[in-house]
């Protein structure tokens, strides 16, 4: 087995009582839990020095000694699929990705992906695990994506998210009419019935989401939201829960909110948008290589942009 880093750290009293992988999941939100046990299983986890099994409880205090596996290389294929580059040097790649574009391949999306799109803009990602993908979007989310093209570029970017040094801004266009700005605090896990949507749950990951208005619709708002966590569909669980779904949504959305009055234009509109309406306005970073601070911003794609002028418009006609 190649290692390709060690983590070491000390449990916290406060999570005295629970199972060792539930436990190292919350601590190492960028692991998975079953990545976590293969782990414990395979002995590359010491607990003060001695093998330890996934249901040991915590008592805390016990140094954990971790050895990370080099992930594999990929083994995607390169397709000559278009780019919208935003930013590229010998070290970064950024993205703006359009809403439909699937980031990694998987069941029913082997290829046609971003992953195969940058095997073929830069080969030399073939070396790198996901070709060097460090986080993801959604299918239907749009907007900017970091990408490292060399080891050194991967694991700093990596650091960054795990420290959450990394900024992530999003708007979101969400139903029904916000007064103000404000925090949502709630774990998110694996619905208990639906395991292929998420859902607000004790039993989740620490996430946080702060979020405020840019502007008022007569039954939409138009909200910045900025990640202290990156949670599958973070964004979409947590306007869900706050019973402000994003607009579009065909996982989390709710009925959809018509404006009192307004023109049959408007109606099709709303009715034909058929993704969630959620866009990565901005991306702020510290250059692995150079130190330096970076960001970049990208307008929402035009989907997005004709919906919300309508939606600004019906709004003037009423005022």
């Amino acid at each position: 087995m190649t290692v390709s880093r060690a983590i070491s750290l000390e449990m916290s009293a406060d999570y005295a009582g629970q199972r060792l992988d539930r436990a190292l999941a919350l601590l190492l939100p960028e692991f998975t839990r079953s990545q976590l046990q293969q782990w414990i299983a395979g002995g590359q986890v010491k607990v003060d020095g001695r093998a330890p099994r996934k249901r040991d409880t915590v008592r805390g205090g016990e140094r954990v000694e971790i050895e990370v596996p080099a992930p594999a290389p990929s083994t995607a294929r390169a397709q000559a699929i278009p780019l919208d580059v935003v930013y590229e040097d010998d070290d970064l790649l950024v993205i703006n990705k359009p809403p439909g574009l699937v980031v990694h391949p998987g069941a029913g999306n082997r290829e046609g992906t971003l992953m195969n799109a940058l095997l073929h803009h830069a080969p030399a990602l073939f070396r790198l695990p996901r070709a060097g993908i460090v986080h993801r979007l959604d299918k239907d989310t749009s907007g900017l994506l970091v990408v490292a093209k060399t080891e050194r570029a991967r694991q700093g970017l990596i650091g960054q998210l795990q420290t959450r040094e990394m900024g992530r801004e999003y708007i979101a266009l969400i139903e029904g009419v916000l007064v103000s700005g404000g925090t949502v605090e709630a774990p998110i896990g694996r619905h208990h019935r639906d395991r292929t949507r998420m859902a607000v749950s004790s039993r989740g990951k620490e996430a946080v989401s702060h979020y405020r208005v840019l502007k008022k619709y007569r039954a939409h708002t138009l909200v910045q939201v900025s990640l202290e966590s990156g949670r599958t569909h973070q964004i979409r669980v947590h306007m869900a829960h706050l019973k402000h779904p994003v607009v579009g949504d065909p996982v989390y959305g709710g009925r959809l909110r018509l404006p009192k009055d307004c023109s049959e234009s408007l109606v099709k509109k709303l009715r034909a948008f058929r993704r969630q309406a959620l866009h990565a306005v901005k991306l702020t970073l510290v250059h692995p290589a150079t130190g330096k601070e970076m960001s970049w911003a990208a307008s929402v794609p035009a989907d997005m942009g004709t919906l919300m002028e309508a939606l600004a418009q019906d709004a003037k006609a009423h005022a």
